[in-house]
């Protein structure tokens, strides 16, 4: 299911999917309530910060919060955070609503589970009310002062029998463990309203990311959309902070769909491919077509291509897109 328009904007291509999406989900979705138009909007750097993914599963209703600050503050004495702060580190908290009166094994349970999916473990605080005000239990809860405990609290949303779980990272590291621990709460503690599907679009992904293991510059999503930094501008910036008119489609966790308003101009298009080393003869003899086609000029242009057998595995409550897949690559 592609489509490709001329002469649109971003905005133009969702006011042309979400009616198909709204109306497809309604009449094959068995009563689930679908979102309407017009679907959330979440930029990729918000998605990552408040959900640990550029897929976030809006019917769970637990959102990330950064602390970092709070917890470099005099008042907090969590040394080890600190260090990690130092070195260009985060801390990122996942809230545990209504958990306090969990067992002991519950939270020692997530710190053990988060080491062996590689990371550093999960430090956590329970809160609970005394003499009518907020403290702080377990492990953590006595480096914070009241003050902090407060507003930890108000930053995460957090009030009397809720918890909050910790993780302490390189941002890439915390957020992808905090994504994750979101998900498993939002299952094992029931949040996720099994009769919705919520969809959203994430927008403005990065156009470039550090690569770690090349120690360079590379793409992050899709090379030949169009950034979101005028073609004059293009040299003076730092490439790590252009972002570009790309969009994904995203329900119940799952993206339907990527797509992105399309770099037009050959002459944009040998800059952006530059930032990455690429010269202009080689971007000529790789992307010949391409290059020689957009040279007799094109109209500005967008789209994007949902996927049908994810479609299909959302409609039909599959979990596994091989049971919706007419031949699917099993054993």
């Amino acid at each position: 299911l592609d489509m490709e328009m001329s002469f649109v904007e971003q905005e133009d291509i969702f006011k042309v999917v979400e009616p198909i999406f709204f109306s497809l989900f309604t009449e094959f979705g068995k009563g689930k309530t679908v979102s309407k138009a017009p679907f959330k909007k979440i930029t990729y750097k918000n998605s990552m910060l408040k959900y640990g993914t550029d897929k976030p599963d809006l019917r769970n209703p637990i959102e990330i919060s950064d602390v970092t600050e709070l917890i470099n503050r005099g008042d907090v004495k969590l040394d080890i955070f600190k260090k990690i702060i130092e070195k260009g580190g985060v801390v990122r908290a996942i809230p545990a609503p209504n958990t306090s009166s969990k067992p002991r094994s519950f939270f020692d349970g997530y710190n053990n589970w988060a080491k062996e999916e590689g990371a550093r473990g999960l430090g956590y605080i329970i809160f609970e009310k005394s003499n009518g005000k907020l403290i702080g239990k377990g492990p953590l809860g006595k480096f914070f002062s009241e003050k902090a405990i407060s507003e930890l609290a108000k930053i995460c949303g957090l009030k009397e029998k809720d918890s909050v779980f910790f993780s302490s990272d390189k941002i890439k590291e915390a957020e992808k463990i905090s994504g994750i621990a979101r998900q498993k709460l939002g299952k094992e503690l029931n949040l996720i309203n099994k009769k919705k599907f919520e969809f959203c679009w994430i927008t403005d992904y990065p156009m470039y990311q550090y690569d770690e293991k090349e120690k360079k510059i590379d793409f992050s999503h899709n090379p030949f959309s169009m950034p979101q930094t005028n073609i004059k501008d293009f040299d003076k910036v730092d490439p790590l902070s252009i972002i570009a008119y790309q969009y994904d489609l995203v329900c119940n966790g799952y993206e339907l769909s990527s797509g992105a308003i399309r770099n037009h101009l050959p002459d944009l298009m040998y800059k952006v491919f530059s930032k990455v080393g690429y010269s202009k003869a080689e971007v000529n003899s790789k992307f010949e077509g391409m290059i020689k086609a957009l040279s007799y000029g094109a109209p500005p242009h967008g789209g994007m291509a949902p996927g049908i057998d994810r479609i299909a595995m959302l409609l039909a409550e599959e979990e596994n897109i091989r049971e919706v897949t007419l031949f699917p690559m099993n054993q």
